[in-house]
């Protein structure tokens, strides 16, 4: 079950709220405190890498962040719309920015992985979803 769904613009400033708000949500669903500047960087790297293909594409469409809560993990999903194609069908000599783009990807799904242990990133026509999952605790409640 979801917990929160965040759309914004794809505008690098809206990327700061988007880390803010995962990490409210990481905490308040149990995620160890001593990982939490993890699920902020990574979430930042996927939004910002959400925002750069939404412009470089030139869609208007809301980048889409999913924070879901489940029995023993905490999800975070990152959709963008950009449509993507396998690394085999790209054309050879399409120009240098594609090939800087796509390095540039790279790069950001490098810090992605080397921050999260359990990330899944699946692209097609319809754009592409990252998902990072860490293991949670039962909150307990201390009374006063």
């Amino acid at each position: 079950m979801a917990t929160v769904e965040l759309r914004f613009s794809a505008l690098p400033e809206h990327v700061r709220t988007a880390r803010l708000v995962a990490a409210a949500v990481a905490r308040r669903a149990g995620v160890d405190e001593a990982v939490l500047d993890e699920v902020r960087l990574a979430v930042g790297e996927a939004c910002t890498r959400a925002v750069g293909l939404h412009q470089t594409g030139g869609i208007s469409a809301p980048v889409k962040v999913a924070l879901i809560e489940e029995e023993k993990q905490f999800s975070i999903e990152v959709g963008d719309e950009s449509p993507r194609s396998a690394p085999a069908d790209r054309v050879p000599g399409s120009g240098v920015d594609a090939d800087t783009d796509a390095e540039e990807d790279e790069m950001g799904l490098a810090v992605i992985s080397g921050l999260v242990d359990d990330v899944e990133v699946t692209a097609g026509e319809h754009g592409g979803l990252i998902r990072m999952t860490w293991p949670t605790t039962p909150v307990t409640a201390t009374l006063s």
